[in-house]
């Protein structure tokens, strides 16, 4: 154990009380400036005019990514289980984004979205004009999701599709027997055998949506405006482009406690919806 508890101990717990510490001070590093400041950089952080704005878009970054990666994944590993010709290609096909270079990734999907880029080109083919999608406010927030949810959505289906492929054979057929339709097998006895991957997955894509930070830096560097400025490009942004490390660690803690919030709330929930749990 002793490997992992020093890995823990390097890069978790030791970092985690110095953000705590510098939360308490002021420090920029190209004036050669630590001081303490007390309770300074909290309420900076009570009147930072842009907070609301970036809470506000991390929230819909979340809220769109959780549920079309889930909904997508859970909706390609149900066609993927079908035992039909091809499929091994297309579950390679899909989980094959995962193993690409996020930042190649990134950067090919913004030449494809740029004004006059591949995704327009596309669209003037059958008559329609495309938008700026990364520079109008709306586009450019759906822009990221999308391109977030195609990189990740291959992990998530070849956990659903592990899932499902654990599911009791007997279990559906006795269903079929008994008269159940293809949707109530679904919502009776699929997704409430497959909950604790459900789960699994949730924590996993919320956690990830609240940490997004290349796609963002890539793709629009927060514009345009703030509107697509997340949390954690906010604090990269105010401690290494503004060099206000303190008031940075004072957005990281903002972000810890989000995190250990909800991660809370869902591990409390499965009480509830997970079907092995009393």
């Amino acid at each position: 154990m002793a490997p992992q508890a020093i890995g823990i101990l390097l890069f978790v717990l030791i970092p985690l009380g110095l953000i705590f510490y510098y939360s308490f001070h002021e420090w920029n590093v190209l004036a050669g400036d630590f001081s303490f400041v007390g309770l300074d950089n909290f309420d900076k952080l009570v009147n930072d005019p842009q907070l609301s704005t970036v809470l506000r878009n991390t929230a819909i970054f979340s809220v769109g990514l959780v549920v079309f990666n889930l909904t997508l994944a859970l909706s390609l590993a149900l066609v993927l289980n079908q035992k039909l010709r091809g499929m091994t290609v297309f579950r390679t096909i899909f989980f094959s984004p995962v193993v690409v270079s996020l930042v190649a990734w990134t950067i090919v999907w913004g030449f494809l979205l740029q004004d006059n880029g591949g995704i327009n080109a596309a669209l003037a083919s059958v008559g329609i004009e495309g938008p700026n999608w990364l520079r109008e406010g709306w586009g450019a927030m759906a822009s990221v999701i999308v391109v977030q949810v195609f990189k990740n959505v291959g992990l998530n289906m070849v956990l659903f599709l592990a899932a499902l492929q654990g599911v009791p054979a007997e279990v559906m057929e006795a269903a079929k027997m008994d008269g159940a339709s293809g949707r109530t097998a679904l919502f009776r006895i699929v997704l409430p055998l497959i909950s604790p991957t459900i789960l699994l997955t949730s924590i996993i894509t919320i956690v990830g949506s609240l940490q997004v930070y290349a796609q963002i830096a890539v793709l629009t560097q927060g514009g345009p405006g703030i509107s697509t400025t997340v949390l954690v490009y906010y604090l990269v942004q105010q401690s290494f482009d503004f060099h206000a490390f303190g008031y940075g660690s004072t957005l990281a803690i903002v972000l810890f406690l989000i995190v250990l919030v909800l991660t809370v709330i869902q591990w409390q929930m499965r009480k509830r919806w997970v079907f092995y749990e009393n």
